[in-house]
């Protein structure tokens, strides 16, 4: 090798080191998903400015490795434990118990910060909300637990449907609670529900038509990741076979359906972001309460009750946080 070449060589590698070193120093978050990265993306930029605002941006002085299972659950345990293997920082969990259930089976040590929608409690994810104990804390939006006030708001836009669909992912945690929520609230508002377990989204178009031979008057879509991967098409099924819907995020409204009622959902992600960030700087997960939802939406669509031929009474629109005209 010429010497002017070896000496350009020596150069350009000093100069990497720098980069290098500060690479391997730079902690690293483990980003653990039971969504698509399509369908995380506006709660991700909640999380992104919190844990900016606490001193940490990613590619700066900080790294998330992702790791998404587009609703996909049984994929979530081998996710989580190659997370472990690369020992990050710490492992934020999003889209509901079965990431944070992952993560916790995956490691006793490294601190996990969750967004979850049931009691945390119950579930044995954490032994106190004040003072959550071992590695883990986080966020809930109780939004399983909404299921049958999402009942009664469709009964009252629809008070002639006697039946009423619910579908349910019968591979969600929350399934027999959802399911019971639903069934305890049907008689006391004088209706039916009828429940349809959807396993994957190729059973869709063939749910949709069996609540038709059910003569099912509206629906209720329950909360969980995996149906919210596909709300698209769950929207578009609503709309063809004219059945009013509700759902549990305000972006089912704003992307065409009917209704939608549930906690505000970038609240929890940056509460997991301003958690992430105080780790980083050396809190324990263990002594940072399990901050729950102060903020409830409910969010009618008002185009798609027209297209329907509904009229949303007065005092329903009044109660609404946001009316989309």
């Amino acid at each position: 090798m010429r010497r002017r070449e070896f000496i350009a060589l020596i150069s350009s590698a000093a100069a990497s080191w720098p980069l290098m070193a500060r690479a391997q120093s730079m902690p690293v978050i483990g980003w653990l998903s039971s969504l698509s990265a399509e369908g995380g993306k506006p709660n991700l930029g909640a999380f992104r400015k919190a844990l900016a605002d606490a001193g940490y941006v990613e590619g700066h002085n900080v790294q998330i490795e992702y790791r998404w299972a587009d609703g996909n659950y049984d994929r979530l345990p081998a996710m989580a434990a190659d997370l472990v293997g690369r020992r990050v920082a710490l492992i934020v969990t999003s889209g509901g118990e079965p990431a944070a259930f992952a993560a916790k089976a995956a490691t006793a040590t490294i601190p996990i910060v969750m967004v979850m929608g049931g009691d945390p409690i119950k579930e044995g994810l954490v032994v106190s909300l004040n003072r959550p104990g071992a590695n883990v804390t986080g966020a809930t939006v109780y939004t399983f637990n909404m299921e049958s006030k999402r009942l009664a708001l469709l009964h009252e836009v629809v008070p002639a449907a006697k039946t009423i669909a619910v579908l349910v992912n019968p591979a969600s945690p929350a399934a027999e609670l959802q399911t019971r929520d639903v069934q305890e609230a049907a008689p006391r508002l004088g209706v039916e529900v009828v429940i349809f377990n959807a396993h994957g989204a190729d059973e869709f178009e063939s749910l949709f038509a069996a609540m038709a031979e059910r003569k099912a008057g509206a629906l209720l879509v329950t909360a969980d990741p995996a149906l919210y991967n596909q709300r698209e098409q769950l929207i578009a099924l609503a709309a063809r076979h004219r059945l009013p819907a509700i759902y549990e995020w305000r972006l089912h409204a704003v992307e065409g359906g009917l209704m939608s009622y549930g906690t505000v959902l970038t609240d929890a992600y940056s509460q997991v972001g301003r958690y992430a960030g105080r780790i980083l700087h050396g809190e324990t997960p263990g002594d940072l309460p399990v901050v729950q939802p102060t903020n409830f939406q409910f969010v009618i669509n008002l185009k798609t009750a027209k297209t329907l031929g509904l009229e949303i009474p007065p005092t329903l629109s009044a109660r609404a946080d946001e009316v989309i005209e």
